[in-house]
């Protein structure tokens, strides 16, 4: 079963607001696997973005807590940006009031309208009889600090590969990155959180579904990025000739066989090519491993998220030293390996 690595929304505490947006990327699945990623139902937690329960009826506080006895009652999986019930029905409620996730707790007082109020129960009953994720409904996810279009064409934003872009890939990365490609692109998370953090730097963001690079393609004029973030169909590395990166990241699909058929509900809205890879979860990182090392410049890195297959992989290539970062955000089942490192396994 996938793990969940990260929520969407900051936990923003009571006593005082906080930031809103993500996981920066909420993990996929962890068994679960991408053009983006799956991810494991995960128990509540303590309360993040909990509303104090002195509130109008019809307040944005009011309506949180509300939504969130529903969610809970309803036992639907989480892992598709948040963690919890409350942190779900806050990012529910601040989408239909039109409220930034900075405002925090000061926003719970507010008032909400008739019209706001009949949204807010519309589309928790979606999200509870359908098992829709909440991202689908409001078309919005949070990742490493941008806030991008999603729909069913791409799977969710979660990766725990935000929190390393957000670190510029220290301390494996040095020196000046001038390129970067991201495989599987989907909505263009990871490639778009990486052309952020390093703005000289030309990055590729390639996906074998005309369908998802629609959706890269939105986020990317959203951001008015073209100059920098080209958006190519390419089955791994097929469409990019003999460029070479200073970074590969990807987050594939990484959802073994039998995995596929134990998923939650809501991970049957996702588009099943950023999930599935084949027997074992691994198909896609071996096409990745075919063709890394001749892409790669001489002090590269290869970033890739493989979730919960980790023991999987480390039997399948028992001679390659993967350095697995620690997610301060919570989770994991992400590698790096320097270009060298290859070398041996590669054969070259």
């Amino acid at each position: 079963m996938p793990r969940l690595s990260h929520t969407a929304i900051k936990p923003v505490r009571a006593a005082k607001p906080q930031g809103a947006a993500k996981r920066q990327g909420a993990a996929k699945p962890q068994g679960a696997a991408k053009r983006q990623g799956a991810t494991k139902p995960q128990r509540a937690s303590k309360p993040q973005h909990a509303p104090k329960p002195q509130f109008a009826a019809r307040s944005v506080g009011a309506a949180i807590l509300r939504s969130a006895r529903a969610l809970r009652a309803a036992r639907v999986c989480f892992g598709h940006g948040t963690t919890d019930a409350r942190d779900e029905a806050a990012e529910l409620v601040f989408y239909v009031a039109g409220l930034a996730h900075d405002l925090g707790s000061a926003a719970y007082s507010l008032p909400l309208t008739q019209r706001q109020a009949t949204r807010i129960e519309a589309l928790l009953q979606r999200r509870i009889q359908e098992r829709i994720p909440l991202p689908y409904l409001t078309h919005r996810a949070f990742f490493a600090g941008l806030e991008l279009y999603v729909d069913e064409r791409v799977l969710v934003p979660r990766s725990p590969i935000a929190e390393l872009v957000l670190q510029r890939f220290a301390p494996w990365m040095r020196g000046r990155v001038r390129r970067i490609i991201d495989i599987g692109t989907g909505s263009g998370a990871i490639a778009l959180a990486c052309a952020r953090a390093f703005p000289r730097a030309r990055v590729d963001a390639v996906d074998i579904s005309v369908a998802a690079l629609q959706v890269c393609g939105r986020n990317v004029r959203r951001l008015g990025w073209e100059k920098r973030v080209s958006v190519l169909r390419s089955d791994y590395f097929s469409a990019v000739g003999d460029r070479r990166y200073d970074i590969i990241v990807s987050n594939p699909p990484y959802v073994g066989r039998a995995e596929m058929r134990t998923l939650p509900p809501e991970y049957r809205h996702e588009p099943t090519l950023g999930l599935a890879s084949g027997d074992d979860g691994l198909d896609a990182v071996r096409a990745i491993f075919a063709a890394a090392r001749t892409h790669l410049t001489d002090e590269g890195i290869l970033v890739v998220e493989v979730g919960n297959t980790e023991a999987a992989l480390l039997r399948a290539f028992p001679r390659l030293p993967f350095i697995w970062p620690r997610i301060a955000m919570g989770g994991g089942g992400v590698f790096v390996l320097k270009a060298r490192d290859l070398d041996a396994e590669m054969g070259t």
